[in-house]
């Protein structure tokens, strides 16, 4: 029997109509599987199918058995490792890998080294597990079948108990309303009015090597440059094109040649700033998208008048000095670049291709579905925190300043525009593997509890929207991660998993208390 056939027909079998009446009379259908040169059976009832290994995305604070997360048709699958949960040696899979997808109350995949076959066996087969001795700890036995399919011994595993022993956390968190209806964060606090009004809150971006600043107030989102772009005939040489921005279309404006510098082609370093103002949207072509900045407002100068009223500098309506004056970044206004002949062009082609983008009301009522999100990179994972959480985002100064007294989980301290910023690593708050620091690493600043903290993330990708409806609750591994990871954007199409932060949960109560004391800020 092929490995296919047998797919599909205990495929069948878990959907036929009468498979509780087979379960009923005194014969039982058992997949057999191999782990480790052991052989198993479970019970047909439980088992939803059997599938080929899939790509898997890694969960931190997960349980050590769990492979990862895979999407299943648009459903999040975990997949466990049963060589793990038993304590068998690693084995590098193959062709013959298979996952055996079981639900007793929540599908989970289990990595097996090869299935082997269905087979029908009558009950009075089935023997008790106590005169046996095994390997596998005989309380996760439910009997022994011998001399069936080929196999002179195969041990029937008592999947719910192994899942409710290996992990008691998804049976005790289950028991509870839906975590991440309850993951509310008020980050809207009278404190943030208060500093926003001193400050301004900016993405700066490289353009042609210069650094350039726009108030996140404009900034709708920020996307990678998409494998499609559609070229419009007859177009100004600044207009790239259209993209399609989630089923509606978008200018591409190219900053580089708006600005009159030297044209480059887009890379995978270059992103998109899509700009909103009025219900009308483009996108400004930039080399790359830097940091988060919060600037004073005292350090914000006005462009000089004689600057100012050449061309298409009037664009740039402000200055900001930072690094004591070492480092001028150009503060672009977005009415600016909507009043610009360039853009009120680009978006006319809009408007000449797809007659009904004008649909204010649909968008203002699409904000409501959709959730902005920063996602950032640990490894090979992509991670989002809700943009209202995030403070600003900064690069990683080439050395931190250890504190002696500083908090264990405080990697090192940086002076942020005159305070102390503690900064942990996240890497090392998730238990994931730490690195050498690298130019693309930046620091996430969220307000956690009215106390500022910096995250150092492996590099940050971009702002994105994602509809509310590509959002779900994470399966339940773990209580810390249950708390920390409670939801995942799940988009399939785009064969995307990426894991939502809740900042809230990052620091425990007595780390937080020690970092909010401010006893150790010697610097």
């Amino acid at each position: 029997m092929t490995t296919d056939t047998l797919e599909q027909q205990a495929d069948q079998a878990s959907l036929s109509e009468d498979g509780f009446e087979e379960l009923a009379s005194d014969t039982r259908q058992f997949v057999t599987f191999i782990a480790d040169n052991e052989v198993f059976a479970v019970d047909m009832a439980p088992v939803q199918e059997i599938i080929r290994l899939p790509e898997v995305v890694r969960v931190p604070l997960a349980p050590p058995t769990l492979d990862g997360l895979a999407n299943l048709r648009g459903k999040v699958l975990p997949i466990v490792s049963l060589r793990r949960l038993f304590g068998f040696a690693e084995r590098v899979h193959d062709d013959s890998t298979r996952a055996v997808v079981i639900d007793v109350g929540q599908p989970l995949g289990f990595v097996v080294d090869q299935v082997s076959s269905v087979v029908e066996v009558n009950i009075n087969q089935i023997e008790d597990v106590d005169a046996i001795r095994s390997t596998v700890d005989s309380d996760l036995l439910t009997g022994i079948i011998n001399n069936v399919g080929g196999h002179s011994m195969i041990m029937v595993l008592d999947f719910e108990k192994l899942i409710h022993r290996e992990f008691a956390q998804i049976a005790a968190l289950a028991k509870t309303s839906n975590l991440a209806a309850n993951m509310a964060i008020d980050t809207n606090s009278a404190d943030s009015d208060e500093q926003d009004s001193d400050e301004l809150q900016l993405v700066s971006f490289d353009v042609a090597g210069q650094e350039y600043a726009i108030s996140i107030d404009d900034v709708q989102e920020i996307i990678q440059v998409p494998d499609t772009v559609v070229h419009v005939p007859h177009s100004a040489p600044h207009v790239l094109g259209l993209i399609t921005l989630r089923s509606r279309l978008l200018p591409l404006v190219d900053l580089r040649r708006l600005f009159d510098l030297s044209d480059r082609d887009l890379d995978e370093k270059s992103r998109i700033v899509v700009l909103s103002l009025g219900g009308a949207e483009v996108g400004l072509a930039v080399d790359a998208v830097s940091e988060v900045l919060r600037v004073p407002k005292n350090l914000v100068d006005p462009m000089p008048v004689l600057l100012a009223s050449e061309g298409n500098l009037a664009d740039i309506a402000e200055i900001c000095r930072l690094d004591d004056g070492k480092r001028l970044v150009s503060i672009v206004t977005a009415r600016n670049l909507f009043d610009h002949s360039a853009i009120k062009e680009a978006l006319n082609t809009v408007s000449d291709s797809y007659q009904d983008i004008d649909n204010n009301a649909e968008l203002d009522d699409s904000v409501d579905d959709e959730e902005q999100v920063v996602v950032f990179h640990l490894g090979k994972e992509e991670f989002g925190v809700e943009i209202n959480n995030v403070q600003e985002i900064v690069r990683v100064p080439d050395e931190l300043i250890h504190v002696p007294k500083a908090p264990g989980s405080v990697e090192g301290v940086i002076n942020l525009r005159g305070t102390v910023l503690p900064v942990i690593d996240l890497r090392a708050r998730l238990g994931l593997e730490k690195l050498a620091r690298t130019d693309r690493q930046r620091i996430m600043v969220f307000m956690i509890a009215d106390v500022r903290t910096g995250f150092i993330v492996d590099h940050v990708a971009e702002v994105l929207k994602i509809p509310k409806s590509l959002i779900e609750p994470s399966p339940q591994l773990s209580s810390e991660q249950g708390r920390l990871l409670a939801r995942m954007a799940n988009m399939e199409k785009q064969k995307r998993m990426v894991q939502l932060i809740e900042t809230a949960y990052l620091i425990d109560s007595d780390e937080l208390s020690k970092i909010s004391s401010g006893e150790w800020e010697t610097v």
